[in-house]
């Protein structure tokens, strides 16, 4: 069958693939283009979208590519840097300054098939440094922003469109759950102005990636990396399916960063969809411990525990005599944008599959990634439709390097950097709020803008309520340069000094995160919240507050969909204190925190 398509041009933003794949959430197919394809690459598709870009400026490198779309008789939007390159092209300005991260609403200044069926104040997503200062002759301003609750004007042209030219920008970004009834703005611009017709769908995508499967694989055989996730595991039953299970070996490997009894259920998983006589198991902790021993770079960790990851897969090959087989993994689209998978992406963190030995071998085509355009959402769908229990769906997502993420390790001094612009502006708005705000002389990876921002934490302390903590975190990371993330102080005092004290990979720590992490899992669980949480990681920092104890525990508990962007998630007061209760009397911990920080800013993992 012949489907309607959309392009997708992906200037390298995180959210190119997620644009698609709301697309294609309308039953129309989406493919992804390069800024500089050819122009006849273009040919048969009913309209573009523009992505975003990881330039800070849209006068950068980005600003080259194949213009010559504009001269086709297509309908063209664009969201964030696309929808500046539409205002620069057709005579507008832009201007660097004036960024926004994080929740506006959309003040329309007139209807338009646009935003058809939606309110004339919308909540969206911002995410950016330049902005749009004025528009050509063709083009009228559909939306202006303002910050949330607040009446005066943020920046104009938040919206802009010319109906004669079939051309339009987005400041936003209506791809990300965040905006609110972004997915409707997207279907507008399709179904509507595009006129596409709904007629692909998840299960199309199924025998095609099958198809995909077979052909690549020819008459080999394939091994899989199975940790247990939703991911390798929906990419394990797949593979069986499309290759047959006799073609497919599993091995499930300990390494020394999976959570309490974690190796015993994944085995049991495993064997409940039959692909039990198919699994390995080998218990490689020393392995990794060894190779992580003495790092404290996360990106040196990642990449070490991706290395060793490789190392164990090609020992044990040859112990089971299958070197020859191709390596399957259950990559997917975030693992691969935030590593910088595209030419033009910056990259955010080095995942554990994306190492260069692993990236070596994608290019010599010994790997396998039947999941790799998809996002969890439809990954999970995608695990239903195979046949997989619910439970083993819609469980947690869990990180590769597993706990090796969220055990910070730390050498040398303080890192204070910046901290004489940062202090200053903390205390003003921790008078102004009656709160208390302390910069932690540490830093953990971020995003901002699709750039990576290797930026420091402030601990909120004091009284006040939730709404009230998420605004001002929001004030804190979106107006003091250097800052990422704020968490939320719960101990029953505010620290007065934050000191990082040195500590590496060790099983003792590990043992320590396990503990912390189990008691969170079981808090969830029986507080019958663990399935409204997209994730909670529990991290642990080396720190020292007030002279105290060596580890400061910090809880992650998220909304969201994709991993692409993400929002706190309130625990209950109950499980609070009951968190407070055990948590801060574990042996050699300083205090205890709550992540308060969207993504973006900050990462969903610290590392």
């Amino acid at each position: 069958m012949t489907h309607d398509k959309i392009a997708v041009v992906d200037f390298g933003g995180q959210y190119a693939h997620l644009i698609a794949t709301k697309v294609r959430r309308l039953h129309v197919l989406a493919e992804i283009r390069q800024p500089d394809d050819p122009i006849e690459a273009f040919a048969g598709y009913k309209g573009i979208i523009l992505s975003g870009s990881p330039s800070l400026s849209s006068f950068g490198e980005d600003s080259g590519y194949t213009k010559a779309i504009y001269d086709l008789d297509l309908p063209i939007l664009g969201f964030c840097f696309g929808h500046q390159e539409i205002a620069k092209h057709y005579g507008g300005q832009v201007a660097h300054g004036g960024r926004e991260w994080g929740y506006a609403d959309l003040h329309l200044t007139r209807e338009h098939p646009l935003f058809a069926g939606l309110s004339m104040i919308e909540p969206v997503w911002m995410s950016h440094y330049d902005s749009v200062t004025a528009v050509g002759p063709d083009f009228e301003e559909l939306g202006y922003s303002t910050l949330g609750g607040r009446t005066e004007v943020q920046h104009r042209y938040a919206a802009i469109g010319s109906d004669a030219l079939r051309r339009y920008g987005f400041q936003f970004h209506p791809e990300v759950d965040d905006t609110l009834h972004g997915a409707e703005m997207i279907g507008n611009f399709v179904l509507g102005i595009c006129g596409c017709r709904p007629s692909w769908t998840i299960e199309q995508f199924l025998a095609e990636e099958m198809d995909k499967v077979r052909a690549q694989v020819g008459d080999q055989s394939v091994f899989l990396l199975a940790s247990g996730g939703v991911d390798s595991t929906v990419a394990a039953v797949l593979l069986g399916q499309a290759l047959g299970p006799e073609r497919l070996r599993l091995l499930h490997i300990d390494n020394g960063m999976m959570r309490k009894d974690e190796s015993r259920a994944v085995i049991a998983l495993l064997q409940s969809v039959g692909l039990g006589e198919r699994l390995e198991f080998v218990d490689a902790s020393q392995d990794f411990l060894d190779a992580l021993a003495g790092l404290t770079e996360p990106e040196a960790k990642r990449r070490a525990i991706g290395d060793t990851f490789v190392a164990v897969f090609e020992r044990e090959a040859r112990r089971l005599g299958i070197s020859q087989d191709l390596l399957a993994q259950g990559t997917i689209y975030p693992d691969t944008i935030e590593t910088g998978g595209t030419r033009r992406s910056d990259t955010i963190k080095t995942h554990h599959n994306r190492v260069p030995v692993i990236e070596a071998m994608i290019a010599a085509g010994r790997v396998v990634e039947p999941l790799a355009e998809l996002y969890k959402v439809e990954v999970r769908e995608l695990g239903e439709r195979l046949g997989l229990p619910h439970a083993a769906v819609w469980r947690h997502p869990f990180p590769g390097p597993g706990l090796g993420v969220r055990l910070l390790c730390w050498a040398g001094e303080a890192d204070r950097s910046g901290f004489d612009a940062i202090e200053p502006a903390l205390a003003d708005l921790a008078a102004a709020e009656g709160l208390e705000l302390l910069a932690l002389p540490i830093r953990s990876v971020g995003v901002k803008s699709d750039l990576r921002a290797y930026e420091h934490p402030v601990m909120i302390s004091g009284q006040a309520g939730w709404d009230d903590l998420l605004r001002v975190a929001g004030t804190v990371y979106k107006s003091v340069p250097g800052i990422n993330r704020c968490i939320w102080n719960l101990a029953p005092d505010a620290p007065g000094t934050a000191r990082p004290v040195t500590a590496h990979m060790t099983r003792e720590r590990l043992d320590l995160l396990r503990e912390a992490d189990a008691q969170v899992m079981a808090g969830l669980t029986r507080h019958g919240i663990d399935g409204e949480i997209w994730q909670c990681p529990t991290v642990l920092v080396p720190l020292e507050l007030d002279g105290r104890g060596r580890e400061l525990i910090i809880l992650r508990p998220i909304n969201s969909a994709r991993g692409m962007t993400a929002t706190p998630y309130r625990l209950p007061d109950a499980l609070l204190d009951e968190l407070r209760s055990s948590l801060l009397a574990l042996p050699g911990v300083s205090g205890l925190a709550l992540d308060l920080t969207t993504k973006p800013p900050g990462t969903i993992e610290w590392e």
